[in-house]
């Protein structure tokens, strides 16, 4: 980003969520925090964020003061701040006062004081506090230059609210969306137990499949919706740039529609590093990295990660040496714009006071994760340029629906049914092998790309069909991957078979039927002169005009198509009717790759052990390499096809060799 204090230089944001109201009886305290922030090189913290009840302890009464003096202590050593609404967590006096503002659950029990994200977001006397909160910090502090963003709230949950109000907005949601009961009753198949509906009153948000997937997207959009209050209050009296801290594991939230109402996407990341899962963790991590900056196809803010442990996972570990480095690392070579920490400090007491922090309860700067903090600050400054560039424009897309995601998961016509999982699946190939991806919804332009995947796309829409057509037919290449196109946008079956409508004629296959094997079970298949294990699913479909490049070696639909490729158009559509272990998928990949001329940012990883990588960021004149290692193994040599430069120690460079762990971020010129 760039700082008009720092003479439009460019720098990453480095810091995190600082919470000073903890500690107004300590001022010695906070005076020390100042000194630390310097030596940990942080330059930008979160305030704010749980702050209404000293913001506001009494109804209408407001006290800024230690806002005021955050502020400006901040500002006297040259940090800035991202100033949160605390809408987040409310005071005791609202939730006493205003019991109707708390959330009802399932059952129809309101919930009492405590927590966070406890609020129902339909509640008009919530949303009035909360604008009414929000024009006070506008008008005070919307133009001050030490602010530099408006955090909005603190991670949505997005968890639905039962209560009678919301019950009415979501019938009115329906309305507007079907116009008619009738229609209402055709989309979600009513006739079948039974259960058409006379009036939009009667539907309650349970029961049938229809019902369930608009409730869903009802919660989202009204999520979506109070957020939008809460910026257009902090808009009032300031035009800085607004932002809400997005989180990979809240399950009911569609971001892809958020994105559209913010100026800068960010959101809070913490893998299970050193996990038995440790390399899926991150990959996983670079997929959730690509989705967030492909919100906006440009570089975001990583709001939250652990310095350390995080204290509310069965199995909280720490960071090993060098980890923290190359998570941050992770971070920017995805398009990250900074690396910010929850916490800056521990708390004393209350539900998080075990989480990472870069000050410990010790507090002071004798520690080994405070070191590392430093030693990451101290990389950013040096790689300092590298802010506000872009990534290596990516030639492949994964496609990734949130909206998918809940029908097809919901569905029952299948065993293990993990969206996320499987696109991520997907994804490590390209990752492993350093090779750009954008995420993308398939409602997107894709016209840009010469390799689209599709995995799971169950819920395909006529708007999905004609897009996905138009790219195989002008050019592309598309890879699908199970369970494609059976029910329409509101989880009807297609008539006529699957995959949905002009989809038959793209791929040149239909699918008849579908098989769930047992755990333990496994099918072969047979392609290119190998043999491959299939181990959850196989769909018997039949060629219709598609050159059949793999088949079933065993069981009922043996020597029957299980991998087809289709000429449609300009393009080609590939078509894998089963779930394996990823080893079909690397094979098939790396052929259409090739075919294709897709390359790596980095060839000297690609005959690399699963878990060393690269990325590039790019300004169009000076590429940026990042390379790294996941594993806890040396690398080995990984050869460069050019020179560059290291920017850590400025040393030209032919090839690298990591340590575990490890990181190099490298330079050079682009040709030409």
């Amino acid at each position: 980003m760039k700082n008009d204090k720092h003479e439009q230089k460019q720098y990453f944001l480095h810091g995190g969520d600082y919470n000073p109201e903890q500690w107004r009886e300590t001022p010695e305290i906070l005076h020390e925090d100042l000194q630390l922030m310097q030596k940990a090189k942080c330059n930008t913290f979160s305030v704010g964020i749980f702050s209404w009840s000293a913001l506001e302890p009494k109804e209408g009464e407001y006290d800024f003061s230690f806002l005021d003096e955050t502020i400006a202590n901040l500002a006297s050593i040259g940090a800035k701040v991202n100033l949160s609404t605390p809408s987040a967590a409310m005071p005791y006096w609202m939730a006493a006062k205003y019991p109707e503002i708390m959330k009802v659950n399932v059952d129809g029990v309101r919930k009492k004081f405590g927590g966070r994200q406890n609020f129902c977001p339909t509640s008009p006397v919530y949303r009035k506090k909360v604008r009414e909160i929000n024009k006070k910090l506008s008008e005070r502090y919307g133009r001050n230059e030490n602010v530099l963003l408006w955090h909005i709230s603190n991670e949505y949950y997005g968890e639905p609210c039962y209560c009678p109000l919301c019950k009415a907005k979501f019938r009115e949601y329906l309305k507007k969306k079907y116009g008619t009961v009738e229609r209402l009753n055709h989309e979600y198949w009513t006739a079948f137990w039974s259960h058409t509906y006379s009036s939009f009153e009667e539907v309650e948000p349970n029961g049938i499949a229809g019902v369930q997937l608009d409730w869903r997207r009802f919660t989202s959009e009204n999520y979506r919706d109070f957020m939008r209050e809460e910026i257009a209050a902090v808009r009032r009296y300031s035009d800085k740039k607004v932002t809400t801290n997005m989180v990979t594991a809240i399950y009911e939230m569609d971001y892809c529609k958020f994105a559209g109402d913010l100026d800068i996407i960010s959101f809070d990341n913490y893998p299970a590093w050193h996990s038995p899962e440790h390399l899926h963790e991150a990959a996983a991590s670079a997929f959730w990295h690509d989705f967030f900056r492909s919100l906006k196809n440009a570089p975001y803010l990583l709001m939250e990660s652990s310095p350390g442990l995080e204290n509310w996972k069965k199995y909280n570990k720490l960071k090993e040496n060098g980890m923290d480095k190359l998570a941050s690392m992770q971070a920017v070579a995805h398009g990250s714009d900074g690396v910010l920490y929850f916490q800056w400090r521990k708390s004393r007491g209350d539900s998080e006071k075990f989480h990472g922090a870069v000050v410990d309860h010790v507090g002071n700067d004798n520690t080994r994760i405070f070191r590392t903090v430093q030693n990451t600050g101290e990389t950013l400054e040096k790689i300092a340029e590298i802010a506000g560039t872009n990534t290596k424009r990516a030639e492949v897309a994964i496609l990734f629906d949130w909206e998918n995601m809940w029908a097809f998961e919901r569905s029952q016509f299948a065993g293990r049914k993990n969206y996320r999982g499987d696109v991520i699946e997907a994804y490590k190939f390209f990752w492993n092998n350093a090779i750009p991806c954008d995420i993308r919804n398939p409602h997107d332009d894709l016209s840009g790309y010469k390799l689209v995947v599709a995995v799971d796309l169950y819920m395909v829409g006529e708007t999905v069909e004609n897009n996905l057509t138009e790219y195989v037919k002008s050019g592309g290449a598309l890879y699908a991957k199970c369970f494609l196109g059976m029910v329409n946008e509101n989880d009807l079956c297609h008539p006529r078979g699957f995959p949905a409508g002009k989809l038959k004629e793209v791929f040149g296959i239909w699918n008849e039927e579908l098989d769930t094997l047992y755990p333990g079970d496994m099918r072969k298949l047979s392609a290119n002169g190998k043999e491959y294990a299939i181990t959850a699913y196989e769909e018997h479909i039949h060629a219709r005009g598609a050159t059949v490049l793999g088949q079933y070696s065993d069981g009922m639909f043996s020597c029957e198509p299980c991998f087809t490729e289709n000429s449609y158009g300009e393009g080609k559509a590939y078509y894998q009717a089963f779930a394996d272990d990823g080893e079909f998928e690397k094979d098939a990949f790396e052929r259409i790759c090739d075919a294709l001329g897709i390359k790596s940012v980095c060839g000297g990883v690609k005959e690399k052990t699963f878990g060393i990588t690269a990325h590039m960021r790019t300004d169009g004149k000076t590429e940026y390499l990042f390379i790294e290692n996941y594993t806890d193994e040396a690398s080995g040599e990984i050869a460069l096809e050019i020179p560059h430069e290291d920017m850590e120690t400025g040393e030209i460079v032919t090839s690298v060799n990591l340590p575990r762990y490890g990181v190099r971020i490298l330079k050079t010129k682009v040709k030409g």
